[in-house]
């Protein structure tokens, strides 16, 4: 299964669309992990499965969703609740609550992934403010299988970012 997740869009609605247009046929899922500071109800959001930021005063949207695949249990939440910018500690208590095989957040606006006790966690990144060192406005595809995940990043031209390319073992 394909998942695309993105994140940190900030009023950016033209981006999320052009990825479903340019990715639908291409990927089985597609996750937003907050600040969008789009409506909770924005027809976007019955194609993206989404959660709220701290940018995003809709009170219509979920802190926290639990996503089940074939092959996943996938757990996203933008991170300012389980302040990401201080460590993974707490997302992964509440990862472990449950039970989760993958775990997604945004808010640092910073790319990173790595599996940690056979739990992928995944930042995509921002699509329109990147920090950090990598300058990229970013997504991501996690490519999953029975046996590991294959995660690709990609700009904002839909390319895909040579030197942002995992591969771990499940």
């Amino acid at each position: 299964m394909k998942y695309l997740v993105v994140s940190d869009n900030h009023g950016d609605r033209q981006i999320l669309v052009d990825l479903v247009n340019h990715f639908q046929e291409q990927v089985d899922l597609f996750i937003h992990c907050g600040d969008s500071e789009l409506p909770a109800d924005d027809e976007l959001f019955a194609i993206y499965q989404g959660v709220g930021g701290n940018c995003d005063f809709d009170s219509r949207y979920e802190d926290r969703r639990l996503i089940t695949t074939d092959l996943d249990r996938i757990y996203v939440t933008h991170g300012h609740l389980s302040n990401v910018k201080f460590g993974l500690s707490k997302i992964a208590m509440e990862a472990a609550e449950q039970d989760a095989s993958v775990v997604l957040f945004g808010h640092t606006h910073q790319i990173g992934c790595e599996v940690v006790q056979h739990r992928l966690y995944l930042n995509p990144g921002s699509i329109s403010q990147p920090r950090g060192q990598i300058q990229i406005k970013a997504f991501a595809i996690i490519d999953a299988t029975e046996t590991g995940w294959d995660v690709q990043y990609y700009d904002r031209s839909f390319a895909p970012v040579k030197d942002l390319h995992f591969h771990f073992s499940r």
